[in-house]
C-alpha cells in the first residue's frame, strides 16, 4: 500500500510589504529555512486594490535562485538585464533562473477592473550550481496543459507529469512538480508524489480536507484547511486531499531537497556570508553580471 503524507505543518500566510511598497501574504520566507527545502520563500499578491501592488518592484538584482511567477488575473510588466522584456498575463507563468546574476524588475498592473492576482515562488540553487549562466522562461497560459479527470478534478500542469501529460517547464535542477488543481465538492482525491522530495500545498479557493493518518478519525473536521493556507508535508507516497459541500483549488508544489548551508540576504541567497559579500560588493562597483 503506498504511504500517505501525513501533515507535518500547517502556515497561515502572513502580511508584508515588499518591493516599493507591495502589499503580499507571506507564505514562508527566511524564519522557515530549512523546513521546505529546496524552496525558499512563497509570497500571495493577490489583491483587487491598486494602490497595493502598482508601486511594484523595481530594479534589483537575484543570484544563486530561481523565481517563478504565476499570474491567475491581471498583467505583470518584467525586464531583465538579460533584454527580456514583455508581459506576464493571466494564466502565464514566469521561470527565471538567476543563477550568476540577473537583474530585474517586475510591475504589477493589474486588469481593467483593478485586479491583480498572482504567486511568487523561489527556489534555491546547489552550491555547484549557483554561478550557472542566468536563464529565463516566460510560458503562455496556451503552453500550460489543461487536463480533466473524473468527476471535473481540473489540473494545470506546469511541472511534472499527471497521467502521461508533461508540463512545460522541464530540465530543471530541483526536479519540481507545480500543479494547480480544482476539486469539485464531495471528491476524494490521491496524488503520487516522489518519495524523499519536499511537498506542500497552497490553497487559494474553498477549503480541503487534508488526510493525515497520524489523527484519529473523529477529528477529521479539523483538517478542513482554507484559503491562504500553507499544508507542509511529510515524506511518503502520495498525498490524499478530500472536498465536502465546497469546491477546493489550491497550488500542489514539490521538489529534491538539497540539503546545503543557507546564506541568504535579501535577493541574494548563496552558501557562505563570504559569497553574500562578495555578490554585494560586485553589484556596487557594477560587476555583478557575469
Amino acid at each position: 500500500m503506498p504511504e500517505i503524507r501525513n501533515i507535518k505543518k500547517v502556515l497561515q500566510s502572513k502580511p508584508v510589504l515588499e518591493g516599493a511598497g507591495v502589499h503580499l501574504k507571506r507564505g514562508f520566507g527566511f524564519n522557515e529555512v530549512p523546513l521546505f527545502d529546496p524552496f525558499l520563500l512563497f509570497d500571495d499578491f493577490r489583491s483587487d486594490n491598486p494602490d497595493h501592488y502598482l508601486k511594484g518592484f523595481p530594479w534589483h538584482p537575484h543570484r544563486g535562485i530561481e523565481t517563478i511567477t504565476y499570474v491567475l488575473d491581471g498583467d505583470v510588466k518584467h525586464g531583465d538585464s538579460l533584454g527580456n522584456k514583455g508581459t506576464i498575463s493571466s494564466g502565464d507563468i514566469q521561470w527565471m533562473t538567476a543563477g550568476s546574476g540577473i537583474i530585474h524588475q517586475e510591475m504589477p498592473k493589474g486588469d481593467s477592473k483593478g485586479k491583480m492576482n498572482g504567486f511568487q515562488l523561489w527556489a534555491n540553487l546547489p552550491a555547484k550550481d549557483k554561478m550557472i549562466s542566468p536563464r529565463y522562461r516566460d510560458l503562455k497560459s496556451g503552453q500550460i496543459p489543461l487536463i480533466t479527470l473524473d468527476n471535473g478534478v481540473i489540473i494545470r500542469v506546469i511541472a511534472g507529469v499527471v497521467n502521461g501529460t508533461k508540463g512545460p517547464v522541464q530540465d530543471i535542477i530541483i526536479d519540481p512538480e507545480y500543479l494547480d488543481i480544482t476539486l469539485p465538492p464531495n471528491y476524494d482525491f490521491r496524488h503520487s508524489t516522489k518519495h524523499g522530495h519536499t511537498v506542500f500545498a497552497y490553497i487559494i479557493d474553498g477549503q480541503g480536507n487534508f488526510k493525515d493518518d497520524k489523527r484519529n478519525s473523529e477529528l477529521e473536521n479539523a483538517n478542513f484547511i482554507g484559503n491562504e493556507s500553507i499544508v507542509l508535508f511529510d515524506d511518503g507516497d502520495e498525498i490524499n486531499i478530500a472536498t465536502a459541500e465546497h469546491n477546493a483549488r489550491f497550488l500542489l508544489i514539490s521538489g529534491k531537497p538539497i540539503g546545503e548551508p543557507v546564506a541568504w540576504q535579501g535577493p541574494i541567497v548563496m552558501n557562505t556570508n563570504e559569497e553574500l559579500r562578495i555578490a554585494f560588493k560586485e553589484y556596487e562597483l557594477g560587476t555583478f553580471i557575469k
